[in-house]
């Protein structure tokens, strides 16, 4: 599952890392000072590395809860977004992560209790009615749960608070943990979904399409708010035939009056993390066309986002009710 793991010294008696080592004994354990020793390596080749990375157990000092970015998520107040992990374990071609990271490591922060003691801090001191909680912006928020045990930690948190709101934003199917709680109608379960055609060429290590539909209606037959994300479009040739599949496909088996809501978003990524992974798939015809360079962003020409989103949103609003629809703002 890893190439090696890495420890820093001052986490080795946290129970989760204690528990994390004796699980997997037959792996390579190296003691650190500083996960950044690791991650922050130059000469890293993030393509070779994502092959097998390494895990590396790290506390997070500061920073840990920070405003979400303009236009991202749904609520309509105070929104922050807190990553317990540093990148993915699925390789998806079109990520920002391989573009941002010179490493393809993932960094996980034991330190739960202290995220947990900065989201109260801004819970208490909201100045809105509803404040709001994103995970899955640096890593998937349920990828590694079987041993991270993230949500059995975080999700009771926001059961004590009704109007502090958290969404866990991921493509995995681990939710055993999730099933095994009382439901928080607080914590939304956000599903990235993208065409099965793209998915097969461009979302490797993916669990399949059918795997993560049977994994909501689970959720959803307990009683789970489960949301839906199309972030972000990706064009190509049949993208209205494929995206036409998808929507049918959803929202045939799903339940659509349960669903807490529906997003779509354009591709947009800084430009030097554009040309970085650029540089890491030279071959990769995703990039072959149709991108345009901004002042920052680097996205799809306008009349291809212009006519992606007119079609995806037409289709998606004939299939759901307007009021749990937005588009992901792209700043």
């Amino acid at each position: 599952m890893f190439s090696a793991i890495y420890y820093e010294q001052e986490v080795r008696d946290i129970p989760l890392v204690q528990k994390t080592l004796q699980r997997f004994t037959q792996i390579v354990q190296v003691p650190i000072e500083r996960y950044g020793e690791v991650f922050n390596r130059k000469s890293q080749n993030f393509r070779l590395q994502k092959r097998k990375p390494a895990l590396i157990l790290a506390r997070k000092h500061d920073h840990r809860v920070l405003p979400a970015p303009p236009g991202y998520g749904f609520g309509e107040g105070e929104s922050y977004y807190f990553s317990h992990m540093l990148n993915c374990v699925y390789d998806c071609r079109y990520c920002f992560l391989q573009g941002m990271y010179r490493s393809a490591n993932y960094v996980l922060f034991v330190n739960f209790e202290d995220f947990a003691e900065d989201i109260s801090m801004k819970i208490q001191h909201k100045k809105t009615e509803n404040i709001y909680f994103y995970s899955g912006y640096d890593c998937d928020s349920l990828a590694l749960e079987p041993f991270s045990r993230f949500t059995k930690y975080f999700v009771p948190l926001f059961k004590r608070h009704e109007n502090a709101w958290l969404e866990l934003r991921t493509k995995s199917t681990q939710i055993r943990h999730l099933l095994e709680m009382d439901t928080v109608a607080n914590c939304v379960i956000a599903y990235s979904f993208s065409p099965e055609a793209v998915s097969e060429a461009l979302e490797y290590k993916v669990p399949a399409l059918q795997k993560r539909i049977d994994a909501i209606k689970k959720l959803q037959n307990q009683g789970w708010p489960v949301a839906l994300r199309f972030e972000p479009l990706i064009y190509h040739q049949d993208y209205k035939q494929n995206y036409l599949q998808l929507f049918n496909r959803l929202f045939s088996q799903l339940d659509v009056n349960k669903l807490h809501s529906v997003s779509m978003g354009l591709f947009r990524m800084p430009n030097d993390y554009f040309a970085n992974i650029v540089k890491l798939y030279p071959d990769e015809k995703l990039f072959a066309s149709g991108f345009k360079k901004g002042q920052r962003l680097t996205g799809y020409e306008s009349d291809i986002e212009a006519e992606m989103v007119n079609y995806c949103q037409q289709q998606l609003l004939q299939r759901i009710p307007d009021h749990i629809y937005y588009r992901c703002v792209e700043s």
